[in-house]
């Protein structure tokens, strides 16, 4: 059930005038022991970083380690949903590749750690909404540093919210990698055997929207509390 923007609550931005007061705090991933910056924006928890969790299926921006470090990975919808896992799971096997329906609804864990599930499409439209709304999102959701310029314009956010998104970019079907000026994200919303939900930021843009993209891009992961 979606739940309506009146009863979402709306946060305040804490990371203003070069002060940050954002409630920060910590996740580590039992699976690697890597830890991850984690914030509280609304009635939700986020990791503040991407993920970067190998699996089969995930790689780093331009096949470098260190930007696997700063970046997170970039998963297949499968890898994301875990797909794996689900395809050998006796008691109720799925497959969540592409050209498959994975039929999954609820919290899904996929490949986030123990006590964490990969964004519904709700759940984003939530986080829009605790942030001021889609249209201006984008710009508090973004990172202060990193983003190309636009236009003459600076393409840079304010990360009012902590949030503090990079422009990791993305893979595409021919596993070519592109420039670092936009930022996806995806989610756990299924749209058809080819294509899911996924959250999008630009450089040139104020706004954070949800589409819909091949289940073979490579995405980041950004993962929310249960």
């Amino acid at each position: 059930m979606t739940q309506s923007s009146s009863s979402i609550t709306t946060a305040t931005p804490c990371n203003v005038d070069g002060e940050n007061k954002c409630n920060y705090g910590t996740l580590t991933d039992t699976r690697d022991g890597k830890t991850y910056k984690t914030v509280t924006i609304g009635d939700q928890v986020w990791m503040a970083e991407n993920l970067n969790y190998e699996t089969g299926n995930s790689n780093c921006y331009n096949g470098a380690d260190s930007n696997c470090t700063k970046y997170g990975r970039l998963y297949t919808w499968a890898a994301a949903m875990d797909s794996v896992k689900l395809a050998t799971d006796a008691d109720n096997p799925l497959d969540c590749g592409y050209g498959k329906t994975c039929g999954l609804s609820g919290k899904v864990q996929g490949v986030c750690p123990e006590g964490w599930h990969l964004p519904s499409y709700d759940e984003w439209n939530t986080l829009f909404t605790a942030v001021g709304g889609s249209l201006t999102a984008g710009t508090a959701l973004k990172s202060t540093s990193g983003w190309s310029s636009y236009e003459g314009s600076c393409g840079n956010g304010t990360d009012a919210f902590g949030f503090s998104a990079l422009p990791a970019s993305y893979r595409d079907d021919s596993w070519l990698y592109h420039g670092g000026d936009k930022a996806y994200f995806w989610s756990s919303t299924e749209d058809n055997i080819y294509h899911a939900y996924y959250m999008y930021l630009s450089y040139g843009n104020d706004g954070a929207f949800l589409s819909n993209n091949g289940k073979s891009f490579g995405f980041s992961v950004r993962c929310v509390k249960d």
